[in-house]
């Protein structure tokens, strides 16, 4: 029996995923830090869809999160053919004024967590049929943004290390996607502080669009959700770096 793995399930673009993916006759594992409403979402999709729902409660923001979940996977004897990093968090301010330690789960969470769970899941993934990663990253990874510079840079990098497994895995028949939303109506934008945003007062999309269009093509290297945010980042291709960065400034202020 093989399983979906989805970090940060318990809410937003994850609880999407898995939506979607029970829809699908997926049998899913949920991990995230709130108990409560994993084993809540895991009730309603099994009972729904007649699928097998794990949870595994871990704190990916800490450095034992990764190692945590390998354990309790690996002791459940659990085959993992997807695994969705979703697990992330931004946070809207000027990089001297946030907090540092808040910033370093940043990365913790968005980066070091991320590569250190792919890396221990990958040997069980290779094993399976029609294996899958998606990393969830976001128009941001395409420039700089001056007042969320951390996670600018952490989603940066999600993109650049997804596209390099792309082509690494594939000869595996292991599809890896970075997934590039704009704004997205979830939890996400409360607790990065961005609902009063001129990026976000400027429209967002359903996460279940997001989701719908990310399981469509996880195929590709790099899929960007709806059409402004796909006209946005070819056209700062053609702006300078001066420009984009400034602009992405002043649609965070």
């Amino acid at each position: 029996m093989n399983y979906v793995l989805i970090t940060g399930a318990s809410a937003g673009i994850g609880e999407v995923f898995a939506k979607q993916l029970a829809q699908k006759g997926n049998n899913l594992i949920l991990t995230a830090r709130r108990k409560d409403k994993l084993d809540a979402l895991a009730q309603q999709l099994s009972s729904l869809y007649n699928i097998k729902v794990e949870t595994l409660v871990a704190d990916l923001a800490t450095p034992q999160g990764a190692s945590e979940i390998q354990r309790k996977a690996d002791k459940a004897g659990w085959n993992i053919n997807g695994l969705i990093n979703n697990a992330g968090f931004g946070d809207r301010g000027s990089f001297t004024e946030l907090s540092l330690e808040r910033q370093l789960q940043m990365i913790q969470l968005n980066v070091t967590s991320l590569v250190d769970l792919t890396h221990r899941l990958l040997p069980n993934i290779e094993q399976q049929q029609k294996s899958f990663i998606i990393n969830v990253a976001s128009t941001a990874a395409f420039q700089a943004g001056p007042n969320m510079a951390i996670y600018y840079a952490t989603k940066a990098f999600v993109l650049s290390f997804s596209e390099a497994l792309h082509e690494e895995l594939k000869n595996k028949g292991i599809a890896v996607s970075a997934l590039c939303p704009g704004p997205t109506a979830s939890e996400f934008a409360s607790e990065a502080n961005l609902t009063d945003s001129k990026l976000f007062k400027a429209g967002a999309m359903t996460p279940e669009a997001v989701v719908k269009k990310s399981l469509q093509k996880k195929d590709q290297a790099i899929v960007i959700t709806g059409c402004k945010n796909i006209f946005t980042v070819w056209s700062a291709k053609l702006s300078p770096r001066s420009v984009n960065r400034k602009l992405a400034g002043w649609l965070q202020a």
